[in-house]
């Protein structure tokens, strides 16, 4: 089979959060990425997107951008597919942006149908609404509930965790009985930490997971603590791309993984993987634009977990 040829553009973007995002990690203000433009023989347009989260493990946005212009204006199927697997965000936007050549090339009719029973299955995800860190969490809540999410997530390890805890417990008692909260702690807590979280969560009733409470290099003791607590434990910095995520279930990681696909890789591979192991998936967004995050939900419709929500609830974040 010969390599297919396109005409390659790129556009490095930014776009500006309506309020900080606060983590363990630091502060994050503006998400900066590229958008890729790919386009085949007959004129029909590809796009994909590189999004890059460095502090979880993908390449710098300095590091994507001397990848592109790397390239010729003319690039072919066989240059997306030797992207290396250390340029994950490149590998996703790439793929994704040869997707929609590929499934537009399988002719007009298919692809109306193909674009409707996406559309359908889109609507039929349910979202986890991102919580501000700190206080404000505690009437936030409700413009998600008014929109229709019954599944948030609250960051912790962000201030005291004395202060944490008294938000959590007062959040708790303000959110409605059939609420989900999830926590996530960026891998920011310790041992004795996490073990005091998980038995507030078990405690509280509600939460559905407790997300990455130690670094990745304490895998060990994560999973030590799932057997521990009837709160579950998600790995995410830990199986932030393809290959910690093969480590991981590798080393007999079977509980929930929180998946990036923005920045995992390949996601002809990451779906091989998924379909193959059965793995109880949440998919997650990294404050990608439409496009990327219209690939994700693709792979999220096809792979997820059918009960839990998908990390997406973001879009509050954004200056419109």
């Amino acid at each position: 089979m010969f390599p297919v040829t396109y005409r390659f553009e790129f556009h490095p973007y930014q776009r500006q959060f309506q309020h900080p995002l606060t983590t363990h990690h630091g502060i994050w203000k503006v998400r900066e990425g590229i958008i890729l433009r790919l386009t085949d023989e007959k004129g029909r347009v590809g796009w994909g997107e590189i999004a890059p989260l460095p502090w979880f493990g993908s390449e710098t946005l300095e590091q994507a951008l001397t990848f592109c212009q790397q390239f010729p204006s003319q690039i072919t199927s066989t240059d997306i597919f030797s992207i290396p697997a250390e340029l994950p965000a490149c590998q996703f936007g790439f793929e994704s942006a040869w997707e929609v050549l590929v499934a537009k090339d399988k002719g007009e009719s298919q692809i109306e149908t193909e674009k409707t029973s996406l559309s359908l299955s889109h609507t039929s995800l349910k979202y986890s609404y991102l919580l501000p860190t700190g206080e404000v969490a505690l009437t936030s809540w409700q413009q998600g509930w008014q929109q229709g999410d019954r599944t948030f997530k609250w960051k912790i390890g962000v201030t005291s965790m004395e202060s944490e805890l008294r938000w959590f417990d007062q959040l708790v008692q303000a959110l409605p009985q059939s609420a989900q909260l999830r926590l996530d702690a960026n891998g920011g807590l310790t041992q004795s930490q996490a073990q005091q979280w998980l038995q507030m969560a078990d405690q509280a009733g509600m939460v559905e997971f407790l997300e990455q409470p130690l670094p990745p290099e304490e895998f060990a003791a994560m999973r030590v603590m799932q057997d521990q607590y009837r709160t579950a434990i998600a790995l995410d910095e830990s199986v932030a791309t393809l290959n910690q995520l093969k480590t991981c279930y590798l080393r007999g990681w079977r509980g929930i993984f929180v998946i990036k696909a923005a920045i995992a890789g390949s996601p002809k591979q990451l779906r091989q993987f998924c379909q193959t192991h059965d793995i109880d998936v949440v998919f997650s967004s990294v404050f990608e634009s439409a496009i990327a995050r219209q690939a994700v939900l693709n792979l999220a419709t096809e792979l997820s977990h059918p009960h839990r929500a998908v990390g997406f609830g973001v879009n509050h974040w954004f200056v419109e």
